[in-house]
Order: structure tokens, then sequence, then C-alpha cells
């Protein structure tokens, strides 16, 4: 197979799939002092004042129109530069922030060997950004570095989330259910926002690179037409209806090892609709809705009964979209806004836009039970047995972090309960939102709302 310079294929380019690449080993190392392993030194390189002033400093809401403000790849030289810089002025707070929260936990939690894993990772990826912080970068050869630093921050953290699901497995017993929702839902929420800062970067860094001399015409036009609707992690012309029926062939085949059947997918209301979003989110949200839709629909007896999507788009109303500008001046706008005080992190820009899709998926599969209605938003650590939580090779647990670009799949139609509260956390991410409706002994409505950044011209 054909590959760039920097290792990727181009397929892989092509098809804009570049947040799905595993960065460790795609990006080229130019230093390995930016590639070691944590050591003990670089983790007391981070004094635990510092790590209380970067915690301490006022963050901003991440919005998909920050992610855009660079402009379409490949960026020239003073529009890559201001990515490197945008993306070293959040990182630091941010992981900061999120070392100061796991030492506001229980010191028994804490010391638990996973627990205390997560905290040692975000210590070690803090150090290797702390040299960039008192400097602006100014040249290529710091930016490629800095992608080395970045791409080691992604691998390092790829496995977050499983990882705290055994953690809090483990500690169960010293900890609440309460607390533990209460945690999960800020860390993964700012963890989507950290990874997102990281991956945008890298794949406009991937993007921005020349092609090498020894690619045909037609190679280089492959990479020039099949990347266009893409900016970075973004797809600007993300189209609802395909990734659905993507989705849908992933679950149905599990539904099929797992109950022999598989039931049918309807899709109505404007599958030829397109707004622009990050595809891997989408996808997440959306597996995890059809699992639950399908699962509950075979259970219940109910398989020759269609799983009905309906999408419909928001209407376009005068003075309601954002409009995206590639000029040399909205491309530094945003910066100047960094003090701006999000004390929540979570959630970005949720003005209404014209971009904004709305996807209902309806299922026959007998509703939620009342006893269970009010706790399908708590992150739920009952499902697995002490077997389970012992075993090192749960599936389970590896299929929570299928949004970590290593290739890995969901393995079971059941999980640890992450699957809905983290598709809500995704979803409210950038403004959208997930309600649910069920109608017991009946079936469940799912209503998926998921906003864009107005119009991308």
């Amino acid at each position: 197979m054909l590959t760039t310079a920097r290792g990727l294929s181009l397929r892989q380019i092509s098809s804009g799939r570049l947040s799905q690449i595993p960065y460790a080993t795609s990006v080229t190392r130019r230093n390995s002092n930016w590639a070691r392993p944590p050591s003990s030194n670089a983790r007391d390189n981070v004094a635990r004042d510092e790590v209380a002033r970067l915690a301490a400093t006022p963050r901003r809401s991440l919005t998909l129109a920050d992610l855009l403000q660079h402009g379409r790849p490949p960026l020239s030289k003073e529009a890559l530069l201001a990515s490197a810089n945008f993306t070293l002025s959040l990182l630091p707070a941010r992981l900061a922030s999120r070392i100061q929260a796991l030492r506001n936990l229980p010191f028994i939690i804490v010391s638990n060997p996973h627990m205390s894993k997560i905290y040692h990772n975000y210590l070690h990826s803090l150090s290797t950004l702390l040299p960039y912080q008192q400097r602006k970068i100014t040249t290529f050869e710091e930016e490629t570095q800095f992608g080395d630093v970045l791409a080691d921050l992604v691998q390092t953290h790829t496995n977050t989330i499983p990882v705290l699901a055994r953690g809090f497995l483990e500690s169960r017993k010293y900890i609440s259910p309460e607390d533990v929702t209460r945690f999960l839902d800020t860390h993964l929420r700012a963890r989507i926002g950290t990874r997102l800062i990281a991956e945008q970067h890298l794949a406009l860094h991937f993007t921005s690179q020349p092609v090498v001399d020894e690619f045909s015409e037609k190679d280089k036009k492959s990479l020039n037409s099949g990347s266009s609707n893409y900016i970075g992690v973004i797809d600007t012309a993300l189209q609802p209806a395909r990734i659905i029926r993507s989705c849908e062939d992933f679950v149905s085949e599990i539904c099929e090892l797992k109950y022999g059947v598989r039931p049918r997918l309807e899709i109505g209301g404007d599958p030829d609709a397109t707004f622009a979003h990050i595809p891997v989110h989408v996808e997440y949200i959306i597996t995890e809705l059809l699992k639950n839709a399908f699962r509950a629909t075979i259970e219940s007896g109910n398989e020759r009964e269609p799983i009905e999507v309906t999408i419909a788009a928001a209407p376009d109303v005068p003075g309601r979209q954002r409009p995206f500008q590639e000029d040399a001046d909205s491309r530094f706008q945003l910066a100047s806004q960094i003090n701006r005080i999000d004390s929540h992190e979570a959630i970005g820009d949720a003005n209404p836009s014209s971009q904004s899709i709305t996807i209902r998926i309806r299922d026959r599969g007998g509703g939620i039970p009342p006893e269970v209605l009010p706790h399908i938003w708590s992150y739920s650590f009952t499902t697995f047995s002490d077997m389970d939580i012992d075993s090192s090779d749960s599936s389970n647990l590896r299929a929570l972090d299928t949004l970590t670009g290593s290739g890995g799949h969901i393995s079971s139609i059941a999980g640890l309960g992450y699957g809905l509260p983290l598709s809500r956390a995704y979803a409210e991410y950038f403004g959208g939102s997930i309600a649910v409706q069920s109608l017991w002994g009946w079936g469940t409505d799912v209503y998926l709302t998921l906003q864009g950044v107005g119009k991308i011209d």
C-alpha cells in the first residue's frame, strides 16, 4: 500500500479518518526526549503548587468553531504554527484540572493501582508540555517536536476509560455510586475536550505536510480530493444516514452472533441531510443507541418489527446560522477570548444553527421499566461479577474506549452501563442533547440532537 513519508496510507488520508489513526505509531518521533515513558523524575518535576496554579487558570468552553478557526488544510506555515500555539494554550490547564480532581478523591481510591496509573499518566503528559508553555512555537521543527508530544499524550491516555472503570469497580466499597457518577461526568467530559484539542492539531499537521515527490499526479489528486470535506477531524459534510447504516451493520453482526437474528432498520425523514460534526463522536453515539434498541427488540420477542430511524434537519431560519470564514482574521479571533471563564469546561456553544440535526430512534422493545428509568443516566458498576473484575481479558472493559483511535470495537451487546451517559456527554459537549421517551409495555423513542457550526463555504 502506498504511504506518505509520515507512514500514513493514502486510504487513511483520503478517507479523512485521521482521528482513528494510532498516532503513537504514525507520528515521526524526531526527538526521543519527548517520547519516553513516564519516569519518576518527570512526575516530580510537576510541583504541587504548579498543578494548583494551572488548575485555577480560567478556562473557556471549546466549540467546533475553535477547531475550524485556522482554515482548511493544507495550512500555511503561519496558520499551522498558530494552531500549535492555540493547542498549547489550552492543554496544560485542562490536564492540571484533571490531576487536581484525582487528588481530591479519597486517598484509598487514588491508591488503587488502576487509579494511580491514570493519575501518573496525567502527570507525565503535563510534564512533557510544561517546557513548551513559557515560549511560543515559531518553527516547523518545533511544531514537529510538539506533534510528537501530542502523539505521546494521545497514546498515553488511550485506555483511560476502561482503566478508570476497573479502578472504580475495585474501589466500590469505599465510594458511593453517586460520587462516582459525579466524578465521571466531569472527568469524561473534560477528557473529550483534551483529546479532541490534541487530535485536531495532529490531523491538521498530517494533512498540511507536503506530498513526497515520488507520488504520481493521480495519487496527489486523490489526497487532495479525498480529504476536501475534512478540516482536521471534522467532516464539514457529514451525512448521518451513512453513519447509521455503518453502525447498523456492526450492531446487526453482534446481534446475529449473540441471538441468531438481526432486526431490520428503516431510515426516514431526510436521509440526505448533512452538517459539520466529528464523525467518530456520532459513530459512537449511534452505535450505543442502536445497541440498546436492537437488544430490547430481540429480547422482547419483537424482532420482526423494524427499528425506525427518522432524520430531521432544522429549518434554515435567517439570522440563526453562524457563518464560518477562512480569512486570516477569523483564524485568530477566538484566541483572544481564552480568558473567558467556563466553570464547567464541558459544554460548547449551543446557539441554534441551521446545521442542527435531530435523529429519532424508535423501537418496539417493550420500553424501559419504571424502576430502571430514573437510573439510565448513571454510570453503573453492578453488571460485572468479581470474576469479571479480576479478568484481565474483559472485552467489555476494552470496549469502553472505542473513540480512542486504537481501532478497537465494541465486542458485547451489554457493557458496564457507560453507553447512555457517555453518549450524552459526547452529544452535549457541543450543545446537543439526548432525550428518552419510554412507553412501558410498548417501546422507546430516543431523540438525539447534534449542533453543527452553521454554513461552511
